[in-house]
């Protein structure tokens, strides 16, 4: 019997170390599961990453299904949350971000985003030891616009952003007076955010390209970017589907921009096994200074 005992608290101990467990946190939107690595201590600051879904029916919950970063969470040492926009009052009632012009606030809210994102950043920090400088957002499609909206009106807060087939603002406005380090994710064949820029309900939206080099000028950045390596992002696309461009070059500290460009990827690609753990693995490098 002592023996079962043993092996039964060894097992519970070596699923408490391995494995994270869920809190909540309470926002004007209700209860807001957060995700906390195995092993956070109070008196160690931890990341915060915030994965922001797209226009439709997905929700944070059904996004971070999708994406799988809450799973990375103990591995990499972060909290992780994946919260709600609004929801559509009429038609379909999709869940949006009021992001941009042209994505996705097709009912008119004058419901701010940004202020409930902020909310929540500032919510997780005063009940958990957040790095101050490593609080990062990862949005896809109208999530991603909303990452850059984000990150665009709080410069001072967020760290870095990853967008997947997301865009930045219909028109460039003077930078933020912090650098953002800038990932942008997008594929050649999205048909819904197109690559090469395009219109939602007669607003533009710029291109993958566009976008970046905007945000390299916001950061200082020379806009003449590099090709640096190949990655395998897209399961279905044979051998190292997406070239990465670098913009590093005489930057502001802590700002930086980089697109990762899926050839023949669509607005909701197939994500290779590495794909979550690749992007961790840049934000985590990619901290504010």
């Amino acid at each position: 019997m002592g023996k079962i005992l043993i092996n039964c608290l060894s097992l519970i101990l070596l699923i408490s170390v391995n494995f994270a467990f869920a809190q909540s946190i309470d926002t004007e939107r209700g209860e807001l599961s957060l995700t906390v690595p195995a092993g956070y201590e109070a008196s160690t600051p931890a990341p915060l990453v915030l994965l922001l879904h797209g226009y439709g029916k997905s929700s944070g919950i059904e996004q971070d299904a999708y994406m799988k970063f809450s799973a990375l969470a103990t591995n990499y040492g972060y909290l992780f949350a994946a919260p709600n926009g609004q929801r559509e009052t009429q038609g379909n009632q999709a869940w949006f971000w009021n992001a941009s012009d042209a994505c996705c606030n097709f009912q008119g809210s004058q419901v701010s985003d940004v202020d409930y994102l902020m909310t929540i950043i500032s919510k997780i920090k005063s009940q958990y030891n957040v790095d101050g400088n490593r609080v990062y957002l990862i949005g896809h499609s109208n999530g991603g616009f909303m990452a850059y909206r984000a990150a665009l009106e709080n410069s001072q807060k967020i760290a870095a952003i990853a967008s997947l087939t997301g865009a930045g603002a219909t028109k460039a406005g003077p930078a933020p007076s912090n650098s953002v380090h800038i990932l942008h994710i997008h594929g050649t064949a999205d048909n819904a955010i197109s690559y090469e820029g395009g219109a939602l309900r007669g607003n533009t939206y710029p291109s993958a390209v566009e976008t970046v080099e905007r945000w390299a000028g916001y950061n200082g950045c020379d806009i003449y970017g590099s090709e640096v390596a190949r990655l395998d992002l897209e399961r279905n696309l044979p051998g190292l589907d997406s070239i990465v461009v670098r913009y590093d070059s005489n930057c502001r500290a802590g700002g930086s921009a980089e697109l990762w460009t899926i050839t023949d990827g669509a607005h909701i690609p197939a994500l290779s096994d590495s794909f979550s753990a690749t992007v961790v693995e840049w934000l985590m490098a990619h901290p504010k200074i």
